[in-house]
């Protein structure tokens, strides 16, 4: 019996029949016939038919070299319609005897819980405005799509919603369907794979678009639909200014790695979004200027308007113009620093206190409906994004403070700082940060390296302290990394406070954060020069890569215990900063239960993470879509807050410290240990072909060498391709089934029912194990791998089928994700697509790597796609 709704499986099959028009249209109907007879061998082979498997093996190898390229453009468009329809199917009209979402009404049920637990509801309302949730959203090379194409998918959802009526007549289904059969066919002429990396330039503007397409008709929404629910509840609204959700960016500010991220580049961005935040404000500015067009008014305004026939209409016609300065200034190219033009919007404040004087007449004067309308949206919008649109965080790595200073401080005759030891670091970094003053003389002449590093900290000084987020130390290890970067910022000529961020991203850096901390907030005047909070980032991509995600998961969550603590003791606020991806392997997974999952006191009405790469379009690229998502973080957030998880007993923790000592042995043992294991990545998973992929502008390596250099998201990206899946599974195996030897099965069956942190782990392990497919990757070893390395092979697939079992006996089920059987079958009908694509492309990697082809050729264009497509099916990439 079919599980998934028919209402998508109908939109999925009508997708699927235009695209099969389009490809009749091009490509004739004896093309169509071969993927079709593919299509169905794919299916018959995963149910066990052996005619199915040959008739599959047979069509495809019969497929000539100009028949791959548009083979495997078809099934990877067809993926992409499938993840299209299923998102619509998500926000889809419910009908009246249909529930409605979970995310809707997640809010709703918690308050009606914390009602009955006896919260007070005005500490409950003042608990709810005071939230500070920022979503941080980056540009790692994980988006596949090119923008032109997101926005024909994007047309394709609104075109299916506008379907979703029951009352439609014969004639407009069929206007419809035709517009939806054009769309499909731009879509199938349009080519998916860039031709050139993105700048980072063009990554903010990809970045902005999200919020202008989305967001910003999703957040009003959201605080609407938030304060509707608080009012009904507590009896109480959301105050004017609050602004629980805000969101900020890495895109032109990440530089940890990426030399195409420079400071003229990140001033640029800070001007763009100056100037597209100005633009949107206008287009709002200009419908209120329609829309308010009644004559009674406050006296109170009219003290700003005088007399005037429409004084909304009068007042804001002012607010316009300055909007169309600051526009206009802000494209207009120029030096940083340069002096800013009288008529431009400069602080907050300049923008909302028009907006705010319209709002306080409209409800004087007993026109509250109109007030509460559009006029309040762009009130909120003004709080939560303001005249910088994002706040642009800052990030490099502290081998380059170091070597800046090592410069410096040769230039100074005082030795070098790379080879003090850390209290002579400290000692020197005091003494100048309370000197009055400068460190360097005007003549002095640093490298490139260094000017570049100085340059940036010159921009950020410039810079507007709303227009900014936080400065991040990737690899931050002890207190005096956050001191230098203090340091080259007071040099640059920052006067003002700024948040800089230590990131703790290894194992061992992660088991030093809170001694890091402790040191950092007992040093002498370090806490007159703090911000706000305390903020620490805590690194998923590479703790897991460096340890497996059983000890990494641990160290994240003792690391922020740790801090808690700390900080509870010196009495300053906490900040803690998930620098989460898409991917189990990366921190990854639905972010309800992440946050719930998080260590008590730790969220305390704060929380702070990034959103990363394909997981923008999939978590905020429709408006809708993202309504839902930010709903999900409100409520977590202040369930983390008001009704924090238990605490851990103390036999969980010994046994997951066991469980985390025989994770990393297990882990490394394979990865860092096994001498061929470098080589036998390269050659079972395209790696070094995801590296001519132009996916984003940051290179796929920090440096030359083995996996230690790879970056996190190629890493994970490589072994999904294969559906092996290795970075977020291996080492669990072990540590699990030697807990089970031990006799403490029962003990981790409680934890996964008691513990939170605990029962996400399990969940999202059994998540990945699902996509995983032995038998797809063990086709990858077959075709690629050499006969010496093969072996290897065979180990990491028995230990996948390890990790298999010893997750079904701890849930206690016949197959994973039995629990939830339309997921299962989701996943099955994508794996007849699928299937087909990863054979395609284990054949197209043989012929690359047998022969060199130019980039442009269609057999590298076809291996690109088909990377593409898999990334589509999976819904992951790295």
């Amino acid at each position: 019996m079919a599980i998934i709704d028919a209402r998508l499986r109908e939109n999925v099959h009508l997708l699927g029949e235009l695209l099969g028009d389009t490809i009749r249209a091009q490509h004739g109907e004896v093309f169509f016939e071969k993927i079709e007879r593919i299509r169905k061998g794919a299916k018959a082979a995963r149910l066990g038919s052996a005619d199915g498997a040959r008739q599959l093996e047979e069509t495809l190898g019969g497929l000539s070299d100009d028949e791959l390229l548009p083979m495997t453009r078809a099934f990877n468009h067809f993926l992409n319609l499938a993840n299209i329809a299923e998102q619509h199917h998500r926000v889809r009209r419910r009908r009246p005897d249909e529930l409605p979402p979970f995310e809707d009404g997640v809010l709703r049920k918690l308050l009606e819980r914390l009602k009955t637990e006896n919260f007070d509801q005005e500490y409950v309302a003042r608990q709810v405005a005071q939230l500070e949730i920022e979503l941080v959203l980056t540009a790692h090379p994980t988006e596949v799509s090119r923008r032109t194409l997101i926005q024909k998918y994007d047309a394709i959802s609104a075109q299916l919603a506008a379907r979703d009526h029951s009352d439609l007549s014969t004639a407009e289904l069929a206007e419809i369907e035709l517009h939806l059969q054009r769309l499909i066919a731009e879509a199938w002429h349009t080519e998916e794979i860039r031709r050139i990396r993105p700048t980072p330039v063009e990554e903010a503007k990809w970045g902005f678009a999200v919020i202008e397409n989305s967001l910003w008709q999703a957040l009003p929404n959201v605080l609407r639909h938030t304060d509707k629910v608080l009012s009904s509840s507590t009896g109480l609204h959301l105050p004017l200014d609050a602004a629980p959700i805000r969101f900020a960016s890495w895109m032109g500010g990440d530089r940890d790695g990426n030399p195409n991220v420079t400071a003229a580049v990140t001033h640029e961005v800070l001007l763009l979004a100056r100037g597209m935040a100005a633009e949107l404000f206008l287009r709002d500015v200009e419908s209120l200027i329609t829309a308010l067009s009644m004559q009674t008014a406050s006296d109170e305004l009219l003290q700003h308007t005088g007399e005037a026939a429409e004084p909304y209409r009068e007042l804001l016609k002012g607010l316009r113009e300055r909007l169309q300065a600051t526009r206009d200034w802000a494209s207009a190219p120029r030096e940083p620093g340069s002096s800013e033009p009288a008529a431009v919007l400069r602080d907050n404040r300049e923008l909302r206190q028009p907006l705010e004087l319209c709002y306080r007449s409209l409800h004087a004067c007993g026109m509250g409906v109109i007030a509460d309308g559009a006029l309040l949206d762009t009130l909120r919008r003004a709080t939560a994004f303001g005249l910088f649109l994002v706040r642009l965080d800052i990030r490099q790595d502290s081998a380059r403070h170091s070597a800046a200073l090592s410069e410096i401080t040769e230039y100074l005759g005082l030795g070098r700082y790379d080879q003090w030891d850390e209290g002579q670091r400290l000692e020197f970094l005091q003494r100048e940060l309370d000197s009055r003053r400068p460190l360097l003389p005007p003549h002095f002449q640093p490298s490139e390296e260094t000017a570049e590093v100085l340059a940036t900290c010159r921009v950020v000084a410039q810079a507007s302290t709303e227009s900014l987020g936080s400065y991040v130390i990737s690899m931050a290890r002890q207190a005096s990394d956050v001191l230098a970067v203090q340091l080259l910022l007071k040099e640059a000529g920052l006067q003002r406070a700024m948040r800089v961020v230590p990131l703790f991203e290894t194992l061992e850096d992660l088991n030093n954060a809170g001694p890091s901390i402790e040191r950092l907030l007992s040093l002498p005047g370090y806490r007159q020069r703090l911000d706000g909070p305390q903020e620490v980032m805590i690194g998923y991509s590479d703790s897991a890569k460096d340890a497996g995600t059983t000890a990494a998961a641990w160290a994240q969550y003792r690391a922020q215990e740790s801090l808690v603590e700390i900080c509870r003791a010196h009495q300053v606020e906490l900040l803690l900063f998930h620098g989460r991806g898409g991917t189990v392997g990366r921190g990854g997974g639905p972010a309800h239960a992440a946050i719930l999952s998080q260590p008590p006191g730790s969220v305390a009405g704060r929380f702070r993470t990034t959103e990363q790469g394909e997981m923008i379009r999939f978590k905020f690229g429709l408006p809708d879509i993202a309504e839902q998502n930010l709903n999900l973080y409100l409520a977590a957030v202040l369930e983390a807050t008001l009704l924090p998880p238990p605490m851990p007993e103390p036999g969980w923790r010994e046994l997951m410290d066991q469980l985390a000592e025989e994770g990393v042995a297990a882990y490394r043992g394979v990865v860092r240990d096994h001498p061929g294991f470098v080589e036998y990545f390269r050659q079972a998973t395209p790696e070094q072909e995801l590296g001519r992929l132009p996916l984003g502008s940051r290179p796929s390596k920090r440096r030359e060498g083995g996996v230690e250099s790879l970056r996190a998201i190629p890493w994970i990206f490589a072994w999904t391709q294969t559906r092996l899946m290795l970075p977020a599974w291996l080492g669990w195996e072990q540590a699990l089934k030697v807990a089970l030897e031990r006799g403490e099965g029962e003990q981790l069956k409680t934890m996964i029912r008691r513990w939170p942190f605990f029962t996400t782990r399990i969940d999202m392990l059994e998540m990945v194990l699902a996509k995983t497919d032995a038998a797809v990757a063990r086709r990858y070893d077959e075709r690629l791998v050499s006969p010496e390395l093969k072996p290897l092979g065979d180990d990491l697939r028995d230990r996948l089928s390890q990790a298999l079992a010893v997750v079904l006996g701890l849930t206690e089920q016949s197959e994973l994700l039995e629990h939830s059987p339309e997921t299962l079958e989701a996943f099955s009908l994508r794996n007849t697509y699928l299937d087909p694509l990863h054979l395609m492309q284990i054949e197209l990697l043989a012929r690359s790597r047998h022969q060199q082809n130019p980039p442009e050729s269609p057999l590298e264009q076809a291996l690109l796609v088909s990377v593409a497509g898999i990334a589509a099916g999976l819904r992951n990439t790295g």
